[in-house]
């Protein structure tokens, strides 16, 4: 099997008494947990245990999941903080100026003058547009909206970000 696997979510706990569990999405791509398909439970051994989706459904903005088979909380309740995977295989072919989280994260951070801001640490998804955490040295993180105005160019090769802050950004 690919070595090379990609977190998209993680199961934080298990939800009722059919099986069902909820789950805290790190992927970018709403449909990752459609119904039929395959994710990869990623067990503290290394183990991977192959789940085919057969339910899934939003409630209070988690996404909940239930896998063929698993129809008890007893089934599922030993899945709680593990991680849900893909393989590379499975990634969603990309439009320009479209990147995986994964890209992302690590990148340094650069303005349109050369000035390092520091390394993207994590996503949050808001709303209408992805926000970057950048982490800075001794100061605050800094929320950079993912929008063209601010990202002026993106170098997953070389890690490297640029950005035009706007005005009160870097404040």
């Amino acid at each position: 099997m690919n070595s090379n696997m990609f977190k998209v979510g993680k199961i934080i706990n298990t939800h009722g008494i059919r099986g069902e569990v909820k789950v805290l999405r790190i992927s970018d791509f709403d449909d990752r947990f459609e119904k039929g398909n395959i994710l990869f439970l990623e067990k503290d051994n290394d183990e991977k245990l192959e789940l085919k989706i057969d339910g899934y459904r939003l409630h209070k903005g988690y996404d909940l999941l239930h896998f063929e088979g698993y129809n008890n909380i007893n089934d599922v309740e030993h899945f709680k903080g593990l991680y849900l995977t893909i393989t590379e295989d499975q990634l969603t072919e990309l439009e320009e100026h479209e990147y995986y989280y994964h890209e992302i994260i690590g990148c340094e951070v650069y303005t349109t003058e050369n000035q390092n801001l520091g390394i993207v640490k994590e996503i949050l998804t808001p709303g209408a547009n992805d926000v970057w955490v950048v982490k800075r040295h001794n100061e605050k993180d800094l929320l950079v909206p993912y929008i063209e105005d601010v990202v002026k160019s993106v170098n997953i090769e070389e890690q490297k970000i640029i950005i035009e802050p706007m005005e009160g950004l870097l404040d």
